[in-house]
């Protein structure tokens, strides 16, 4: 890549010195332990991976009905506060920053995943019809338990002490999962928040649960500590969020009121309406996040060089590359992902992809 690539421009992201405008995405890699404490090989994935300055973990669930898929990890017990210090302690030293992600499943589960076996919750007691991987093989999701008024609330409070238990572990923040088919996409989405009440039925009502959420884990870490991720019209875990207009309507008001709230990043997984992608960047004051599926090597700067964004993560990339700053700066080849190592399992596929020099 360019050395004159807008990539290796320096961004203050809130209080925190990136040296470039690369970050590591979010990825669920299944390989924590039964108890939700993050697996022995954790420390060194993410030290590894360092130098992408803004680290972003995997999905983290901030209660027990969060977790969706089997060996996820939390950060909603002591064990596993404990469990993310050593992380946070090892990417510091390696120069980087950590964000957690708190994400919520909502109804992308099965009872047999979690630690209680109970159904799972969402908006309404509508059924994903999803694949799931459990402990006695692929099930379909069930049809979850509608959370109650009072309920809501409940999950608003988990996800506030889980982003105070991610800053007691060491980390820099946290990023709210708003994405990719879980719980806060499943309130903003017509087909799977039938609700009618506060948090359901219009645009405003959808958008609540979000903005709530926000607002607690804002008061409560500071908004400098706080991204959010969303993913307007992504189909995934059974969603559909209506036509383009219905989806600019929807998230151009969730952003607006977000935007109020002085997160420090909004990280968008971009489906390719850039119409509402560009007025999400007019709206939003500070650092805008922008990652796509199948974006390749030469695509990483363009987000950044058309104004659309202000750093682009990387997934895959940084996943098979714990080098993959230096690969970019050097031009040097990129390895592949090996796709059946991609979830569960040990060290095959998660640290041992080989780097152009000695660790």
């Amino acid at each position: 890549m360019d050395p004159s690539s807008s990539v290796w421009q320096p961004y203050t992201l809130g209080k925190l010195p990136l040296p470039h405008r690369l970050a590591m995405a979010p990825m669920t890699r299944n390989r924590a332990n039964a108890d939700g404490t993050p697996g022995v090989h954790a420390t060194q994935y993410y030290a590894q991976r360092a130098s992408l300055g803004l680290v972003i973990t995997e999905g983290v669930q901030p209660s027990e009905d969060g977790q969706g898929y089997l060996n996820t990890p939390g950060i909603h017990t002591p064990e596993q506060i404990a469990g993310w210090k050593p992380i946070a302690e090892a990417v510091h030293d390696n120069g980087g920053y950590l964000f957690l992600q708190l994400m919520h499943a909502g109804r992308i589960s099965h009872p047999d995943n979690t630690p209680h076996h109970r159904p799972p919750v969402a908006p309404s007691a509508i059924s994903a019809e999803q694949d799931m991987i459990t402990p006695t093989g692929p099930q379909k999701t069930p049809v979850p338990r509608e959370l109650s008024t009072a309920e809501i609330r409940t999950v608003i409070d988990e996800f506030r002490r889980a982003a105070a238990g991610a800053i007691a572990a060491g980390a820099d923040g946290v990023e709210i999962h708003a994405a990719n088919g879980y719980l806060l996409h499943q309130f903003l989405s017509p087909n799977a928040n039938e609700r009618t009440d506060a948090y359901g039925g219009s645009v405003e009502n959808r958008a609540r649960f979000v903005i709530e959420v926000a607002q607690a884990i804002a008061q409560e870490i500071g908004g400098d500590r706080t991204g959010i991720r969303i993913s307007p019209a992504f189909p995934l875990g059974g969603l559909d969020e209506g036509d383009t207009e219905a989806v600019r309507a929807q998230y151009r008001y969730l952003v607006e009121q977000l935007a109020d709230l002085g997160l420090v990043y909004l990280h968008v997984h971009h489906l390719g309406d850039d119409d509402l992608l560009r007025s999400l960047r007019q709206t939003w004051p500070t650092a805008v996040l922008v990652v796509r599926y199948g974006r390749e090597r030469e695509q990483i700067a363009a987000d950044i060089d058309a104004g659309l964004a202000d750093i682009a993560p990387l997934g895959r990339f940084a996943l098979a590359n714990p080098d993959i700053v230096q690969r970019l700066r050097t031009g040097a080849a990129l390895n592949e992902v090996d796709p059946s190592t991609l979830y569960g399992g040990g060290t095959s596929g998660y640290t041992d992809y080989p780097t152009l020099s000695p660790a």
